[in-house]
């Protein structure tokens, strides 16, 4: 068995009140989710998800999409400073990057990992300190929750219904309790909650 550091696994994600993290439409289809992310109760809850952690593991569509959004808001003196905040510690940390297709990795100080998530995330747990944060990657949370690896939820609900798309919570998963540990609600019904694994 792997020895442990005690590093914390945390994991983050919005989804909709029927529990989807995607609209029917696919995984682009943010349109019930994005227009509670840029409230001060979201920006918040990001600055909160960061602040502990050391190293951060994304899927591929996450790392890439990321890329392509974080690097510009890290150098604008005119974005929210919660959003900088973000994004200057995304660019600087140690990233794990979980693909089967990616070559190299897409950003600097990333690394590409072709392996199963729970085996990637109890090597992490053997070595460093800080907290892992599994950033908004559904395809790397499922994983974990099914082997019981995560230690706390940042969730962000958000007060719409899809009726379809990507689900977090599939049939299946072994019984786990939790423990509300933060709960704030915005201007527009959007609930910021931590949940911590009960061990």
């Amino acid at each position: 068995m792997t020895s442990s550091t005690g590093r914390k696994v945390t994991a983050n994600i919005a989804l909709t009140l029927d529990g989807h993290y995607n609209g029917p439409a696919g995984p682009a289809d943010f349109g019930a989710i994005a227009p509670y992310v840029t409230t001060d109760v979201a920006r918040d809850h990001m600055s909160r998800i960061w602040e502990n952690a050391t190293t951060a593991v994304l899927g591929r569509t996450n790392a890439e999409g990321f890329l392509g959004f974080w690097p510009s808001v890290a150098g604008d003196e005119n974005a929210d400073p919660r959003d900088r905040g973000y994004a200057k510690w995304l660019v600087d940390t140690e990233k794990v990057v979980l693909s089967t297709t990616l070559a190299e990795a897409p950003w600097e100080r990333a690394r590409v990992v072709n392996a199963p998530a729970a085996d990637v995330v109890t090597g992490l747990k053997a070595t460093g300190e800080g907290e892992i944060l599994v950033n908004s990657s559904a395809s790397v949370i499922k994983p974990l929750l099914a082997a019981d690896l995560i230690d706390r939820l940042y969730l962000l609900i958000c007060p719409e219904i899809t009726g379809g798309g990507g689900r977090l919570f599939d049939d299946g998963l072994p019984a786990t309790k939790w423990t509300l540990t933060r709960q704030e609600t915005g201007s527009l019904g959007e609930t910021a909650l931590i949940y911590d694994r009960v061990r």
